[in-house]
């Protein structure tokens, strides 16, 4: 009867101690790790306030039923392996990022934590994913399709300077990301007669002034900025030189254009990464990386600055300015 007893007794034990780990478990707030290869805490991006948005429209609450823990680095690409690290070590739930540098690490870091990307690249290229519709592994996401885009630009851009047969290429040519832009920029190029000039923008710090007036004094007609982490965190800075030395400057986001710059061509940055917070919700709730097609943008927006032409001495055809889905006045 005793033995009895002290069987029963040990699996009420058991069962509670069980039952108190399964509820501890379900009470779990996730945590999310979200590197950005831009900005500082003191100054965040445009996509980690779209990000954010897009968690509160799906109900999430940072600080009361999730925690996102941010990483930031401020342009140099180095600090991004160690940061994956962090937040590998942190054990987070899901990461987010986009530098290609970053995804990269990631993806050497871990094969078990789901990892959510928005990237400028071909990621069944890049070697991330198996394909868009079966990505396989750990990694799935948003591709922007931006280096697709390079003729589309080039394009709109000799319709907007007419006569454009020289143009300047500012970028880190040392970024592999940016190898790649250059490489689809000049492929572009070459089809619509413009003859291309690099010029160097590199480190987290670059001497844009110095790169730009080079630029002008080659007497280009027109910039091409390519963007990257460094890069991204000058657009106001760029426009401005831009429009000093009389360059038309054509960026790869929106947001540049707003900055100052004169034209994108581009799918909506801030929209993919509100769609990142559909990925890692769809995550949490148990749905595999390897179960979630990669997506691409289904619309591309051309925006111009109109004030930025006239401040340059511009005057864009009346057909291009009705193609334009925002025009900046």
């Amino acid at each position: 009867m005793r033995q009895k007893i002290l069987g029963f007794a040990l699996s009420t034990m058991l069962f509670a101690l069980c039952f108190s780990a399964e509820a501890q478990q379900q009470g779990r707030i996730p945590r999310i790790g979200f590197l950005s290869g831009s900005r500082d805490p003191s100054a965040p991006s445009h996509q980690v306030e779209a990000f954010r948005h897009g968690l509160r429209e799906l109900g999430y609450i940072e600080g009361k039923n999730i925690i996102v823990e941010y990483r930031y680095a401020e342009g140099r690409p180095e600090r991004m392996p160690m940061l994956i690290a962090e937040l590998v070590q942190l054990r987070v739930d899901v990461i987010v990022t986009s530098p290609i540098t970053a995804i990269r690490a990631a993806k050497d870091a871990t094969k078990t934590i789901p990892i959510v990307i928005v990237t400028v690249q071909d990621p069944v290229a890049a070697g991330f994913i198996d394909s868009l519709a079966r990505p396989g592994g750990n990694i799935t996401g948003l591709t922007l399709l931006t280096r697709e885009l390079s003729g589309k630009r080039l394009e709109l851009l000799k319709e907007m300077v007419r006569g454009l047969s020289r143009a300047g290429v500012l970028g880190d040519v040392k970024l592999p990301g940016s190898s790649i832009a250059f490489k689809e920029y000049e492929t572009a190029a070459r089809a619509l007669k413009i003859k291309l000039h690099t010029f160097d923008a590199r480190g987290p710090d670059p001497n844009l002034e110095r790169a730009i007036k080079a630029a002008a004094g080659e007497r280009v007609g027109a910039l091409v900025t390519i963007g990257n982490p460094a890069l991204n965190r000058f657009p106001a800075r760029i426009a401005e030189l831009a429009i000093k030395y009389r360059l038309p400057s054509l960026c790869e986001a929106s947001f540049w254009v707003e900055a100052g710059c004169l034209t994108s061509y581009s799918s909506n940055d801030a929209d993919s990464f509100r769609r990142a917070a559909v990925f890692v919700d769809k995550i949490l709730k148990g749905t595999k990386p390897a179960d979630l097609p990669v997506e691409q943008p289904m619309k591309f927006e051309f925006v111009i600055n109109l004030k930025t032409a006239n401040q340059i001495g511009l005057t864009i055809p009346q057909w291009t300015l009705m193609k334009a889905d925002k025009v900046i006045k």
